[in-house]
């Protein structure tokens, strides 16, 4: 087994174990020996009834091995006439797994599993024999006995082809043989050759066949013999298999074509060119192929033609039915062909007789050749009488358009071949960095990336000369080449290849006159080559001034930037100066000494020195892996100094201790860069540092999350550019201390990818064992997962924000994005998974793995349950991955290769029923090889094409009905195809093939139909239309993100639209609203009418007296029903298994900028995690909600149809920052409350409501002439902020503006109302300038730090300012034509006043600029000089708020003073000058100052607070009046009077307030310090003077408030706990205990505790004769618990009685997946108390309706979501339902039918029907709505 070579070229298997000894084999039962006839020679029989018992057995022990590696095994043998045989061969794969492969003619069908192939073996029989007209009639073998005609056979076995097609294993040896009776053999051979048995050693040598050439004859010794004169063929059988240039079927072993192609003639040993004929095809012995086609006529074409068939006729198909062929006269088939480039001479005549199809052309017509890589295309199309077959010059000429039709736009990705090379443009604004075979110019400001292209590997090295306008690179490989290229244009003006690979350092001279490159050359010895780079510029040529080769290992080389001939280099155990002179290239190297062993890893030059300096003076940095820094005198090429890195030193409370250069174990570093000021190193630890050059001690530190392998400093010194090994390519900010991250990339080859298209995200899977997920728009990286099992496929839900991951070890996850949740986890699969995707309607999910199983799962449940499993449907291996299984865009078909490599089948995507296979390999009866399917994809415009990708590196375009050939395109890549996608719209084709991705017209009606394009460097894995179809993502080395020019650009603004959300499992089904989902790789279709009466909720009712009311709604006994869409079928709610959150996902922020705080005692670190906020009031933070929109469908009315209209919102949000304004000349006042914007009138007192948001208002702005408002608010789902442009008039929506990726700080109009400002907040403070002619964005710009306030020049349209935590901006708009740039100057606030933040400002009319500071101060700046010329403490906490008019300045601040200043005189204030500042006026309000708004003069304005009040200030007469007034805290109820003229709130912030219902205004409030209030109900008195109010508090008290006195008329102390509920006639605490008190003397007259354990979360009382029930009493009232049980009883408090009428409990699972459980809530039914509506926790998210009478359920209303809140009317028996997907729904109880309302900003938890049902009010923390009823 040590040596192969005595296998070659032949073992003769009997001769080798001496099978006459049977030492070595072993035989069994009836096995003799004797002499064949036929043969001449001894043979062996084995025979015997029972084929097991009688076999010769090779080897004899089953622990020994024959260890033959031949590849094909020959077996010289006959069949006994009349028996059964059985042949078993182990053979063992690479792997170590042994396989045996059997073949019997007892066998049926294939049988496959991981360890045994069992194939069927049809008996030939002699020729013109009974047996073979029958075999051929039936068109395949009869399996069963052998014939009686058997004839001796030479059965050849591929056994390599055997492992890899059938078990994706590498074949390595023949372990054991067994021959099982019935038969008799001759002998058995292995070889590496391919025999042919019927060509004799003298044909052989005639016709050049040799052992060199893999092939020759059979040996003699295994040779059957042939009578003079006569074939071999015509006596004998050779049965090849897997058979190659014959179409048989896949999975059984038999003779060939009975005709053989090359006729045994006597006498003539020439070969001879066959004839054309048909060929009859064999058909799948277990019918699994259920559609086989034949070509009509074989191609007979011209050498080197490439035909083109444009069209001929469509093609007979046989299937399982019929018998008949499709041909009878082979002499009746003409050639057909004609030129691709000319005019046919005479017209085509197509001829169709029956079942004969004639075609005949001219046969003069010539062929053209497109150029080595054309395609060539046959097109099959129903024809019903002669045609033409069309060409001519013109179509040809033409092309696809446009040219071109990719462009690349971005890629992800970093390295490839080094993480090494990153370089600074002189500027400092952009950076270099190769990406695999592209380099990469990314600008900083922008993300905008520029691609240099030419390299056909990797780039190994980068350089750029003095002034960064040359560029030079170098790829890796066998064949390193260099180029170099001018830096500005792109252009590449010189290439020079050199005898050297792995070139992996450069380095150019400052003036770029000197290149120099180290490389390996052919010995594998280190080459450096200098060349001389003068005259490229000007088109010159590169030539080599010098080149060495050396033994010593070089890692970095440069050339100093004070001698071009002068270069440095360090690698393990050396430092070396170089030197070039006259033509030779000299190294001297640096006496190391002790530190001789080093491994040396970077160098660098200390800067600052003048060109003219002594070299004496010049120091030399070298870093070490041991973590040693050496300075080196250059001049005397010694060590003059050494330091050593050390790790941090543990001190208490885990404090880490400056770091310093110490003796002890250090830490390696990779690099370094040296300025003039500072040393940054990179070290292994994954730390840049950076030092003073002294290298006291570390001033600055960035944490990466691996080795640092590159540090950089930036011209400017500025910025430090650091690169890890990981991928992750950033830069230090300097100055700022800020750390910005510009690339992350995957270490390996990205293998595949899908895309959100509502979000617009990209999940990939990589090699290195990482999903990442992207951001299409900023490149950023959002989440990264890591799994010790390694992902192989991802796929995206097309409409939620969940993604499945498919491994090698065949699990398969589900995750949810927003919660971070691992949804599901399936281990059905054993094999790698190679396909995985969901159906296009999200119903449904489907995976596959390499050995061949498919899977089907739920994807409408959370669980994404398993629906089956079925095993050997797909092509085993892993060819067909990422992408093997492929949905239609209907979602009713699913495609995959298999069950074998030359089958394409689909299945119903339902049930996974099969539906058609096509065998691809017989569609080409000229190919000399099987054709095998690799890809398929479905047109997504239409379902009936199919198209595949074989290995003949063709597309077939098959008809998804019958399986007819439609089209065919030929030579479609130089390489097989690997990935292929069709466009929405079914005009574009898009094929990868190894490095090059090609656009094709799909019709294929040009003359060049495809267009290609390069720039990977390895084969891709996957490529794919974008969903939007505006781009081409292709993924393999790296992310490449191309734009799509064939389709128009959208532009980044939008009209306005209410946001769309959806109720993800509820209405899924909504066939309507996936329609209009286009951006999620949707079918367009066509858009959905409004209804013209509300959805209705499906209703489940057991109350059979009811039935005939409620039309067709489906019933089901008891069982709920999910909501459904009109028209729609209903479907049955799937049950929730909740499960606990697991989380497998990492959130890394890739846009964040943390401030350091810089210090000599303390090292920092810069790790990458969310921006940190800053502390300041003034800066906004949006409120904290457990609530999110989502991906809900919410089910809007059409306005006249709505079956409520907002009247009212109460309440102003103070959380906002300057979030109202008011024009006291035009008279508009409009502020917002929650995700409202309300314009109210302030003569009327009536409002307007602008609805486009669904997130928290930050901030408004108004134009100057009072037309348009400007509102921001956050992105649901962490999305961009969404800013609304309002036409004040019309109250609509003109435009709407998606930059920001957090929140929006500050929104300003110009003077001029030209331009329009956005700021964005901490975590991305980009200032964003806007045309308001168009609000297209016009510039941008990214600021040091957070930006709290922003404004523009009242004087100066050009000029507007910034202030923020790092100083103040001044900004300078340049407009240069169409360009418009930001010219940026910041400030730091004056020294004198210690770390302060900047957080207000305001301009005055003569060119100053007031600021303001969280400390008090107000300064103020000259804004022509930038200069502070005064300051004055103005507040003693920090002011938010500034305004300036004339000589006044107003201040708000957080101490609650707002304070009017007189400051004289400010126009002519000169530093030097005195100045008076005098406090004029001075107001404490109720909250710190959040907004303010002011006339002219200063008199009179309107300010808002953060306790939710605008406040109306007069400064004449010093007067103050609350115009809008709102909780500042959460609302915990809101109730109405029994009159309906006012309503009550009550807040955690403890205070009771009484509105008035007509004019929304504040009419007492009651406040209780520190006591929350949890409750608060009306007395049923509708007298005013009686009328009362009762407040149950957190600290078990109950306060009753008289109206009429505004005061507290009694306290009671009934409970130890929180009040939870509270109603006239009880009252109920925390602790279950249900507290019955007098309202005249506080009494308790009765405690109930049958609740106790429990919190109680309702009571609700009715009047209401209990005599009916069997019970006395005139009142029935009920409580709920959280425990899911509701009391109700009959009483009568007057005589003391009070008992139970009924106690309910409901089911419900043993724990809840949210963070906290529904609330359990019960009331009576306004139009029959006898009914009680329940909903809560359970079982199923539904009303429910118990019947007091009945004692049972009578109905049931099923939900969407968990209700939160519940109100019943007491007209038109609606019902009002919030939840915490901040949705109001109404609903009608007796048909089901409802509307959505999704005006809130957060989840609801109250909402209250006024008694006489025409009111409504709904509460989402403190934001408050009042509706007016209308009925449904």
């Amino acid at each position: 087994m040590a040596s192969k070579g005595w296998q070659h070229p032949y073992v003769n298997i009997f001769k080798h174990v001496r099978i006459e000894e049977w030492k070595r084999a072993t035989k069994e039962g009836d096995v003799l020996t004797h002499t064949n006839k036929t043969l001449k020679c001894p043979v062996f029989r084995i025979s015997g009834p029972v084929p097991a018992n009688s076999y010769i057995l090779i080897p004899k022990n089953s622990d020994q091995s024959l260890g033959l590696t031949g590849r094909f095994f020959y077996l010289l043998f006959r069949p006994t006439p009349g028996k059964y045989f059985v042949v078993h061969l182990d053979v063992t794969a690479e792997e170590g797994q042994v396989v045996r492969i059997s073949f019997s003619n007892m066998f049926k069908e294939l049988k496959s599993t991981p360890i045994w192939l069992q194939f069927p073996f049809l008996c030939g029989a002699a020729k013109d024999s009974v047996y073979e007209s029958t075999s051929q009639s039936a068109k395949h073998g009869l399996v069963g006995p052998a014939p009686v005609s058997v004839r001796w056979t030479c059965l050849m076995l591929d056994l390599q082809g055997i492992l890899s097609v059938y078990l994706n294993h590498c074949y390595n040896h023949l372990k054991s043989i067994k021959l099982c009776a019935n038969m008799t053999v001759k002998n058995m051979f292995t070889s590496d050759l391919l025999l042919d048995p019927g060509v004799t050693f003298r044909e052989a040598k005639q016709m050049g066949l040799a052992s060199s050439q893999g092939t020759g004859p059979i040996p003699r010794e295994m040779a059957f013999p042939v009578p003079k004169g006569g074939c071999w063929h015509d006596h004998y059988d050779n049965i090849k298999f897997p058979s190659e240039g014959t179409k048989l079927p896949f999975d059984s072993i038999q003779k060939g074509d009975p005709h053989p192609e090359h006729k045994c003639v006597p006498n003539q040993r020439s070969p001879v060119r066959a004839q054309s004929h048909c060929v009859n095809l064999s058909k799948v012995v277990q019918d699994r192929v259920s559609l086989i086609q034949q070509i009509t006529t074989p191609k007979s074409f011209q050498r080197n033609s490439n035909p083109v068939v444009a069209s001929v006729p469509e093609l007979g198909f046989i299937s399982n039915h019929q018998k008949e062929w499709l041909y009878k006269n082979d002499d009746q088939q003409q050639e057909s062909s004609y030129s691709s480039s000319h005019l046919l001479p005479s017209r085509t005549r197509c001829d169709t007789v029956d079942d004969e199809i004639h075609v005949d052309v001219d046969a003069e017509a010539g062929f053209s050749k497109h150029g080595e890589d054309s395609e060539e295309e046959l097109v099959c199309t129903p024809v019903p009488r002669p045609v033409s077959l069309p060409s001519s010059k013109e179509s040809k000429r033409q092309k696809l358009l446009p040219d071109p039709i990719l462009r690349l736009s971005r890629i992800i990705g970093f390295g490839g071949a080094t993480s090494r090379c990153a370089l600074w443009t002189k500027s400092g604004d952009a950076v270099v960095y190769p990406c695999h075979a592209i380099i990469v110019s990314m600008k900083l400001s922008s993300n905008q990336q520029r691609f240099f292209i030419g390299h056909t590997d990797k780039v190994s090295a980068l350089a750029f000369n003095g002034n960064t306008t040359l560029l030079a690179s170098a790829q890796t490989g066998s064949n390193s080449v260099v180029r170099v290229w001018n830096y500005h244009n792109g252009n590449c003006l010189a290439m020079v290849r050199i005898h050297a690979h792995s070139l992996s350092c450069l380095s150019f001279s400052y003036g770029g006159g000197i290149l120099c490159g180290v490389g390996k050359d052919s010995h594998n010895k280190t080459m450096v080559v200098v060349w001389n780079t003068v005259k490229v510029s000007k088109g010159g040529e590169v030539t080599v001034l010098a080149k060495a080769h050396t033994d010593v290992d070089i890692y970095t080389m440069k050339i100093t930037f004070f001698d071009d001939t002068r270069m440095v280099s360090c690698g393990c155990g050396n430092i070396r100066l170089w030197r070039v002179r006259n033509g030779t290239l000299r190294s001297c190297p640096v006496n190391l000494g002790e530190y001789h062993s080093q491994d040396f890893t970077d160098v660098a030059f200390e800067e600052g020195h003048s060109p003219d300096q002594h070299l004496d003076e010049r120091t030399l940095f070298v870093s070490s892996r041991s973590g040693h820094i050496f300075e080196i005198d250059y001049s005397r090429v010694v060590i003059r100094n050494v330091r050593r890195l050390l790790p941090a030193q543990r001190q208490h409370a885990d404090r880490r201790e400056k770091l310093t250069f110490n003796t002890g174990p250090g830490i390696a570093i990779n690099s370094i860069s040296v300025s003039s000021s500072f040393c940054a190193t990179g070290s292994e630890d994954g730390f840049l540092r950076l030092w003073p050059l002294d290298f006291s001690a570390v001033f600055l530190e960035a944490e990466h999350e691996g080795p640092v392998s590159l540090v950089l400093a930036s011209f400017d010194s500025l910025q430090v550019l650091g690169a890890t090994s990981t991928g992750n390519l950033g830069y230090l900010n300097v100055t700022s201390r800020g750390y910005n991250t510009l690339m992350r990339s995957h270490t390996d080859t990205v293998l595949g990818f899908s895309v959100d298209g509502l979000h617009r995200h990209l999940t990939t899977a990589s090699s290195d064992g990482t999903v990442r997920i992207w951001n299409m728009d900023s490149l950023h990286q959002l989440y990264d997962f890591v799994s010790e099992d390694s992902p192989c496929s991802v796929a995206f839900h097309p409409s939620e924000q969940i993604f499945s991951c498919g491994f090698t070890s065949g699990v398969i996850r589900v995750f949810d994005i927003p919660s971070a949740k691992l949804l599901a986890e399936h281990k059905q699969h054993r094999g790698q998974v190679v396909g995985l995707t969901f159906s296009p309607d999200g119903e449904f999910m489907y995976s596959c793995d390499s050995q061949g199983s498919l899977a089907l799962y739920n994807a409408s449940e959370e669980e994404h349950n398993v629906i089956r499993v079925a095993c050997n449907m797909v092509a085993r291996g892993t060819e067909q991955a990422p992408d093997a299984l492929k949905v239609s865009s209907d979602s009713r078909c699913l495609a995959f290769v298999g069950p074998a490599e030359y089958v394409v089948t689909i299945v119903d995507a339902r049930s996974l029923d099969e539906m058609l296979y096509v065998d691809v390999s017989i569609l080409d009866i000229e190919s000399p090889r099987l054709d095998s399917a690799l890809k398929v994809c479905f047109s997504p415009a239409t379902t009936e094409h199919m198209l595949v990708a074989t290995s003949a590196n063709k597309i077939l375009w098959l008809s998804t009905k019958s399986g007819r050939l439609l089209r065919e395109v030929s030579k479609v890549h130089k390489h097989q195809c690997s990935s292929l996608a069709v466009s929405e719209d079914s005009r574009f084709l898009l094929t990868a093939g190894h490095n090059a991705v090609k656009v094709w017209d799909y019709n294929m009606q040009f003359g060049i139909n495809s267009q290609m394009f390069i720039g990977h460097s390895e084969p891709i894995r996957q490529v794919s239309f974008t969903p939007d179809q505006l781009g081409v993502l292709s993924v393999g080395d790296a992310i490449f993100l191309w734009d799509f020019l064939a389709n128009p650009v959208e532009s980044l603004t939008d009209s306005c639209s209410p946001p769309k959300v959806s109720y993800t499992s509820a209405l899924k089904a909504d066939a309507e609203i996936r329609g209009i989902q286009l951006s999620n790789g949707m079918p367009r279709q066509k858009a959905p009418l409004p209804s013209s009466s509300p959805p209705r909720l499906d209703i489940s009712t057991i109350d059979q007296v009811n039935l005939g009311g409620l039309g067709s709604l489906s019933l089901c006994d008891d069982t709920p029903a999910v909501p459904t869409i009109p028209d729609k079928d209903a479907g049955s709610c799937p049950s929730i298994d909740p499960r606990h959150a697991v989380s497998f996902l990492r959130v890394t922020d890739m846009d964040t900028r943390s401030p350091m705080n810089s210090s000599h005692a303390d090292t920092l670190e810069l790790k990458q995690r969310n921006p940190i906020r800053p502390d300041c009031y003034r800066h906004f933070i949006p409120r904290f909600k457990s609530s999110s929109v989502g991906d809900q469908v919410v089910v809007a009315p059409q306005p006249q149809e709505a079956g409520l209209k907002l009247k009212a919102v109460i309440g102003y949000n103070g959380n906002g920052r300057g979030n109202m304004v008011w024009n006291p000349e035009q008279g508009l006042f409009a502020y917002s409350c929650g995700c409202l914007v309300v314009v109210e009138y302030l003569h009327t007192g009536g409002q307007r409501h602008l609805q486009g948001h669904s997130e928290e208002i930050s901030c408004l702005a108004v134009t100057n002439d009072a037309q348009t408002v400007a509102s921001a608010a956050g992105g649901s789902f962490g999305s961009r902020s969404r800013i609304c442009i309002w036409d004040v008039k019309t109250g609509t929506c003109h435009n709407t503006l998606s930059y920001h990726q957090g929140a929006v700080q500050s929104l300003a109009f110009s003077r001029d109302d030209l331009y329009f400002l956005s700021v964005g907040d901490f975590y991305d403070p980009v200032v964003a300038l806007w045309s308001t002619k168009n609000f297209q964005l016009l510039s941008n710009v990214r600021m040091s730090g957070p930006i709290h306030d922003a404004a523009f020049s009242p004087t100066a349209a050009c000029r507007m300012a910034c202030v923020g935590s790092e100083g103040v901006y001044f900004i300078l708009i340049h407009t240069e034509g169409l360009d418009v740039d930001l010219k940026v100057d910041r400030v730091k606030a004056p020294a004198e006043m210690g770390d302060v933040e900047l957080t207000a400002l305001c301009y005055s009319m003569d060119s100053f600029l007031l600021t303001s500071t969280n400390r008090g101060h107000i300064c103020a700046w000259e804004v022509n000089t930038q200069c502070c010329f005064m300051t004055w403490k103005a507040d003693e906490g920090e002011i938010g708020v500034l305004l300036c008019q004339g000589n006044r300045v107003l201040t708000g601040s957080n101490s609650r003073w707002l304070r009017l200043w007189e400051v004289e005189p400010v126009q002519g204030t000169k530093k030097d000058s005195g100045t008076v500042v005098v406090l004029e006026r001075e107001i404490m309000l109720d909250g710190s100052t959040v907004s303010a708004a002011f006339d002219n003069t200063m008199e009179m304005g309107i300010v808002g607070t953060t306790a939710g009040t605008l406040w109306y200030i007069n400064w004449s007469d010093n007067s103050n009046i609350r115009l809008v007034s709102g909780h500042r805290t959460m609302v915990n109820t809101v109730v109405f009077s029994s009159d309906e003229c006012h309503f009550a709130t009550c807040s955690e912030d403890g205070s009771v307030r009484v509105w008035s219902t007509s004019s929304y205004e504040l009419v007492v409030q009651f406040q209780v310090l520190n006591q929350p209030c949890g409750c608060v109900c009306w007395s049923p008195s509708s007298e005013e003077e009686k009328s009362c109010v009762a407040a149950g508090y957190n600290d078990g008290t109950l306060r009753i408030f008289r109206l009429a006195s505004t005061e507290m008329e009694m306290k009671l102390h009934p409970h130890r706990v929180s009040v939870t509920a509270i109603h006239y006639s009880a009252n109920a605490g925390k602790n279950g205990l249900i507290a019955v008190s007098s309202p005249v003397n506080g009494a308790t007259i009765r405690v109930i505790r049958d609740h106790k354990g429990a919190t109680i979360t309702t009571i609700h009382c009715v009047y209401e004769q209990c005599k009916k029930f069997g019970l006395e009493g005139n009142e029935l009232w009920l409580a709920a618990s959280g425990d899911r049980r509701v009391s109700v009883w009959a009483a009568d408090w007057w005589t003391e009685k009070c008992d139970l009428l009924d106690w309910l409990s409901f089911p419900a699972p043993a724990y809840y997946e949210g963070d906290s459980l529904p609330p359990s809530m019960a009331a009576f039914c306004p139009a029959d108390p006898s009914l009680v509506v329940y909903t809560g926790y359970g079982v199923e998210k539904e009303l429910s309706f118990y019947s007091l009478v009945k004692k049972q359920i009578v109905k049931k209303v099923a939900l969407p979501h968990w209700a939160t809140c519940i109100s019943l009317s007491s007209k038109g028996q609606l019902i009002a339902v919030g939840s915490k997907e901040r949705v109001l729904k109404l609903i009608k109880s007796t048909s089901g039918r409802f509307q959505d309302y999704s005006q809130h900003s957060d989840s609801l938890q109250t909402c209250q029907f006024s008694p006489s049902g025409s009111l409504l009010f709904s509460v989402a923390y403190n934001e408050i709505l009042l509706w007016e009823v209308k009925g449904l």
